[in-house]
């Protein structure tokens, strides 16, 4: 016979859960965090000088490579890190994935760093380059979905969206540790940029890693899974469990696409829009950080909110005022006013796209069971990155040169949006759902009424 449920903790009257749920937080902080720093310095770097270091033109090879790595790292490695770190997430336990996928994402950026350029050793910089951008997306695939599913088991059945919104609040966190950074090495002279500087923020990363990991450590398995680990009750193939039944896979990914999409487009693809409007890259990074600073605000409210109205209308908010902004967010940046730039930006990502994000970590966690939840909440918010975030800039940037002005990003943020509140209408409410006991064991395949209408 199963046994008897277990109640979840409750951080307000056991002292020692209540560090362990602080802890677990501050590691989902420090996790997507390095995710977010490791993505966007990157993605900025490598717009300034990873060409004529490490992919030259004239060499038709590199440049087949580059094209290789990109699609690898961009599309495939993330929702293969969602598999491989999920299966094992949910057969062995989700601390050691944790700690794997941290070391492997702070490991890799660090070695960028100390990668030899193409003068070097010829072709093999660029593979080299690509083989730790697709290490390091696995690990990203498999960092947030562990992370998150960590802080709600831990948190019980009280103010889990308030509790998950540590690990959401890493993203802004990660950009403003990145924004900083990158502006101190660009106004470095071009020379000592090219020839050392550029290393600097891939090197810095370890300083994120080390305290990450050491946080980490201190962190106990979750109370939900080491019930399932107890009853011998692991699913024997999670993913093969998750997609028997995929309507909750699919709500899950469709509902973070339009936060996704918003994301992608407001921050890193503003960088090439605005400049091209006439702004300044300092300018547009200062507008990010400003955006940032106010997402540090809205994100644990948005989530805390959805603690006690629900995850559905606080996501549904988001997604309408994203897309009744799109447009005047878009007259702003084209005024080619600073002031107006950062308000479009806080506006936009800041306050709408946060207000949409901020519950997310809650609601896809609670939409699958705990035998295959690492798996079930990785691959819904992997697959909302891969198609929010991932195609959101090509096709706007295509778009856009097309057309001859910005009219397409602003139906891409209503588009997403929209996608974003359909499927919140078929989700039901997950707030109040409890997660111990025997429905919680209960894989996605036989819990899906339960948890979607």
């Amino acid at each position: 016979m199963p046994s008897s449920p277990v109640a979840s903790p409750s951080p307000s009257t056991d002292p020692e859960r209540t560090r362990q749920l602080r802890r677990v937080a501050l590691s989902g902080l420090l996790g997507t965090a390095v995710e977010f720093y490791d993505f966007l310095v990157y993605g900025t770097v490598a717009a300034l000088v990873f060409g004529e270091l490490f992919f030259p033109g004239a060499d038709p090879a590199v440049g087949t490579i580059a094209a290789f790595g990109t699609f690898a790292a961009g599309y495939v490695a993330r929702p293969l890190g969602g598999i491989v770190f999920g299966h094992f997430g949910d057969r062995l336990g989700r601390k050691s994935m944790l700690l794997l996928t941290m070391g492997l994402m702070g490991g890799a950026s660090f070695l960028i760093g100390l990668l030899p350029t193409y003068d070097t050793v010829g072709v093999w910089a660029p593979v080299l380059l690509i083989a730790l951008r697709v290490l390091q997306g696995i690990a990203i695939g498999g960092e947030w979905g562990g992370a998150t599913l960590m802080v709600v088991e831990h948190a019980g059945e009280r103010r889990r969206g308030l509790w998950s919104s540590f690990t959401q609040m890493g993203a802004p966190l990660g950009s403003l540790l990145s924004s900083l950074v990158v502006t101190l090495v660009v106004a470095m002279p071009r020379e000592q940029f090219t020839a050392w500087g550029w290393r600097v923020p891939f090197l810095l990363s370890v300083v994120l890693l080390g305290v990450g990991l050491f946080v980490r450590l201190k962190v106990v398995e979750s109370p939900l899974f080491a019930e399932v680990k107890k009853d011998r009750a692991e699913a024997r193939l999670p993913i093969l469990d998750v997609l028997r039944r995929p309507r909750p896979l699919l709500l899950a990914c469709c509902v973070g696409i339009g936060a996704f999409t918003a994301q992608s487009l407001l921050t890193s693809y503003l960088i090439a829009y605005a400049t091209g409007v006439g702004y300044a890259r300092p300018q547009v990074l200062t507008a990010l950080t400003v955006s940032a600073a106010v997402a540090l605000v809205v994100l644990p409210c948005a989530s805390a909110l959805s603690d006690r109205v629900g995850r559905r209308p606080v996501v549904l908010t988001g997604a309408v005022l994203s897309a009744a902004t799109a447009f005047p967010v878009l007259a702003l940046i084209d005024s080619e006013s600073p002031g107006a730039l950062i308000l479009a930006v806080v506006i936009g990502h800041g306050i709408a796209q946060s207000t949409m994000y901020g519950p997310l970590g809650a609601l896809l966690t609670e939409m699958f069971g705990t035998r295959v939840r690492y798996t079930g909440a990785s691959l819904g918010y992997q697959g909302a990155t891969l198609i929010g975030a991932g195609f959101s800039p090509m096709i706007a940037g295509s778009l856009v040169a097309g057309s001859g002005n910005g009219t397409p990003v602003a139906l891409l943020l209503c588009g997403g949006s929209l996608i974003t509140a359909l499927a919140v209408a078929f989700v039901r409410e997950t707030s109040r759902t409890s997660l111990s006991g025997a429905a919680a064991r209960l894989p996605a395949t036989a819990r899906s009424e339960e948890i979607t209408a």
